[in-house]
């Protein structure tokens, strides 16, 4: 896939060939977590230039591990799915991140802050059963940001579907969370509780009572939050 070759018969080696180039690993995340077009890649990937990351999808495809296909309903994109060897990479992903959750220090993670990430997470692992069987809007608000970063909104429809807007959608809010973004990563990471995050008045909720008092359970948390830290 590129120049850089370990030239060892080693499968690691192989296999580090094709994985191991800058953002593969990230990328390969995003699939796994079932983004299929291109700007969904990009939001799970937001410092990543578009042209890398037509770079990298297509030296994956080339390495057999990614598909492209055309999608026929408007609008015609192309959507990248992982095939049969790319989906054997799910076990990898899942256990690279619990590891990064079980051993890499905390400090070093929470430097790292990225809300539009974050939000585009929080979007895929929202959990709607415990949300009213309606559209509900749930805006979120980092005080500390710039403005261009600072404002969020969460629209769950009532087929399930759930849509991250960057833009007010004009939609009547229900409920409205004012948090600084470290706080959030923590209770997204578990690392922190909603219930603690109130009771320190790092998280104010003000709106549905019922999607406040079940916000531990609609919000959901990181993949890799069930893994407990063994690193400080």
């Amino acid at each position: 896939m590129t120049n850089a070759s370990y030239k060892q018969f080693c499968p690691v080696a192989m296999a580090a060939e094709v994985l191991c180039t800058r953002w593969t690993i990230v990328l390969l995340r995003e699939l796994v977590a079932g983004s299929t077009r291109f700007n969904e890649l990009r939001r799970g990937v937001p410092r990543m230039s578009p042209a890398l990351l037509s770079k990298r999808l297509g030296e994956l495809e080339t390495a057999g591990v990614v598909e492209r296909t055309r999608l026929t309903d408007p609008p015609q994109v192309d959507a990248y799915r992982l095939t049969p060897a790319g989906r054997d990479l799910q076990p990898v992903i899942e256990a690279i991140g619990m590891w990064g959750q079980k051993w890499v220090e905390t400090e070093p993670s929470l430097e790292n802050l990225d809300p539009e990430l974050l939000m585009w997470d929080m979007r895929r692992n929202l959990d709607t059963e415990p949300v009213p069987d309606r559209r509900v809007v749930i805006a979120f608000t980092y005080p500390e940001l710039p403005a261009s970063q600072r404002k969020w909104w969460l629209i769950v429809e009532p087929d399930g579907t759930v849509d991250l807007c960057h833009i007010d959608p004009g939609f009547d809010v229900d409920l409205y969370a004012n948090v600084d973004l470290r706080t959030m990563t923590e209770i997204w990471m578990g690392l922190r509780s909603v219930a603690d995050a109130i009771d320190r008045d790092a998280l104010v909720l003000v709106g549905s009572s019922e999607l406040i008092r079940n916000m531990q359970a609609w919000l959901g948390l990181s993949p890799f939050a069930q893994q407990a830290k063994l690193a400080g």
